[in-house]
């Protein structure tokens, strides 16, 4: 499954709590400046709406923010993070930039798209997962990552990967982080630098 195109014939307006959330983010710009605000509102509202932008969520955030609705499609389209069909619950997005690639993403989406059995870009029958391919996701030392739900896993192997998503299909709490067992980004076995000076200090 592909998901659907967007439609103009669907209807968007932010509930009540993502209303003030707005007007709260609107407040942290000067007068008139109020299409700054248009990136973190596009995402509120993605989140609203299941997880894509539909023309008619795209087109609320321009009235919303008194903009030409070509301008606030415009940054829609640019970024990577906006969707723009049905996605499914559960979105992974693999990241595939230089460093990613070459500490060997394309086993790792080979192995998600293995065990989920769609190809990038695709949602699976049922609904549950979506398969993305992003640029950079920022954790460079910590590659191949992936992003679930806002959070990162890190270090990933094919089989790290095919785990992850046995873990979710079973409803399973997922670790965040490396999973290779190191923390944060710091060398497999813990620091090298000033060791002795932190176990002293420790």
């Amino acid at each position: 499954m592909t998901g659907a195109a967007l439609k103009s014939t669907e209807t968007f307006e932010f509930t009540p709590e993502n209303n003030e959330w707005a007007q709260g983010q609107i407040k942290k710009y000067p007068e008139g400046k109020q299409a700054s605000a248009v990136m973190p509102l596009l995402h509120r509202a993605q989140e609203q709406n299941n997880g894509w932008l539909s023309t008619a969520a795209i087109e609320y955030v321009a009235d919303y923010l008194d903009m030409p609705k070509m301008r606030v499609m415009e940054v829609a389209t640019f970024y990577t993070m906006y969707n723009h069909k049905p996605v499914g619950k559960h979105v992974i997005e693999i990241c595939t930039t230089t460093p990613c690639w070459l500490r060997g993403s394309d086993d790792i989406v080979a192995a998600a798209t293995d065990e989920l059995g769609v190809k990038m870009g695709q949602t699976t029958d049922d609904g549950e997962f979506t398969l993305l391919e992003v640029e950079c996701a920022g954790a460079c030392v910590n590659a191949p990552v992936c992003a679930i739900h806002k959070e990162y896993y890190e270090d990933l192997t094919p089989d790290s990967m095919r785990q992850i998503i046995k873990d979710l299909k079973a409803g399973k709490e997922l670790k965040a982080g490396p999973q290779n067992g190191r923390h944060r980004s710091e060398p497999l076995g813990g620091p090298t630098t000033l060791a002795d000076f932190v176990k002293a200090e420790g």
